[in-house]
């Protein structure tokens, strides 16, 4: 079985001509109805992100600033980013979800998907960025900390989660991954960034040059990500899952193809001691397309459906950097001894 935790409301949020539209989330969908899982799938309605949740990882000033910002009729948040007077609410959805798909996750046994918009990664404590508002994956990592558990949050989205891994920098509980193009936006994202006293090693960057293909991020997986993944246990994953890491995205630059998600859906699903303990939560992709073709290969991955498309790709450039990334993480972890 899938569940997919529809954030309702998720297509009010809306900047005509921005590229973070709400298409993105009927693509998303046509993606999970390609796999046809009739009985085997089972949609469950979001509700809003309980504001004690979202203080988990974001400042109340920030919370009442921008509830008030989007009363008042929204405006632009910075040069990206965008809210009008429904995405206080939408954004409150969107996190929502992330929560209700932990929940019938433990409920039914099964893996979740989150086609969430706004989108979160990017977003900081007391700061909108990146097209996003409040950092969905956080509140679910958030709130299962809070609860006892060891989380593993994998982010393979082109961009580097720089809200993600700032709001975990100094927790030993969460394990922040992320493959990213570099350089490229935020800025952020470089090997030796591994975390603070507290989490030290629990923070991983692997960033890629434009053109890295799949085989390339399978390597880094190997070769830096599974060795500490097998260290730390996690009890749950959650995976920021952007799609704009795919070869026909408008904004990213590397050379995925929609069986590469499948490839390394297979990879991040054997880091969960339960196939049900695996969240997976919409971040980028700007191409509707290959968000659609890449969310059916990564879901069908989960459930076991093949759903045919593009196969993995090889050849691009990008090992010697994950080499390379691999020896100044441990050089940057050896310089604390």
């Amino acid at each position: 079985m899938l569940i997919v935790v529809e954030p309702l409301h998720a297509t009010d949020h809306e900047s005509p001509g921005h590229l973070e539209q709400p298409a993105r989330v009927t693509a998303a969908m046509r993606g999970v109805d390609d796999l046809h899982l009739g009985s085997d799938l089972l949609v469950v309605p979001a509700i809003p992100a309980p504001l004690e949740d979202l203080a988990r990882v974001h400042s109340p000033a920030y919370l009442e600033w921008l509830e008030q910002h989007c009363a008042a009729g929204g405006g632009p948040l910075d040069p990206d980013t965008y809210a009008g007077p429904s995405s206080w609410h939408d954004a409150r959805m969107a996190a929502g979800a992330s929560l209700v798909a932990i929940d019938a996750a433990s409920t039914n046994q099964s893996p979740a998907f989150v086609p969430a918009r706004p989108p979160g990664h990017h977003a900081l404590a007391d700061r909108a960025m990146g097209f996003c508002l409040l950092n969905n994956v956080a509140v679910a990592a958030a709130a299962l900390v809070a609860a006892g558990e060891r989380v593993l949050i994998v982010d393979w989205d082109v961009h580097h989660g720089n809200g993600t891994q700032d709001l975990f920098w100094d927790d030993p509980d969460v394990l922040y991954v992320s493959t990213h193009q570099w350089p490229e936006y935020p800025g952020t994202g470089r090997a030796d960034e591994v975390g603070g006293p507290a989490g030290r090693g629990t923070t991983i960057n692997v960033p890629l040059p434009a053109g890295s293909t799949g085989d390339v991020i399978r390597h880094a997986f190997d070769s830096i990500v599974t060795p500490v993944v097998d260290a730390f246990s996690p009890t749950w994953v959650l995976v920021s899952a952007g799609f704009d890491a795919h070869r026909a995205d408008p904004l990213g630059g590397l050379a995925l193809s929609a069986g590469d998600f499948a490839s390394l859906t297979s990879v991040v699903a054997a880091y969960a001691p339960e196939p049900w303990r695996l969240i997976v939560v919409l971040e980028g992709g700007y191409d509707l397309a290959a968000v659609r073709s890449s969310v059916a290969a990564t879901l069908g991955r989960l459930v076991g459906i093949d759903a045919g498309g593009e196969p993995p790709t090889a050849g691009g450039p990008g090992v010697a950097q994950v080499d390379a990334a691999g020896v100044r993480r441990v050089a940057a972890l050896d310089n604390d001894v």
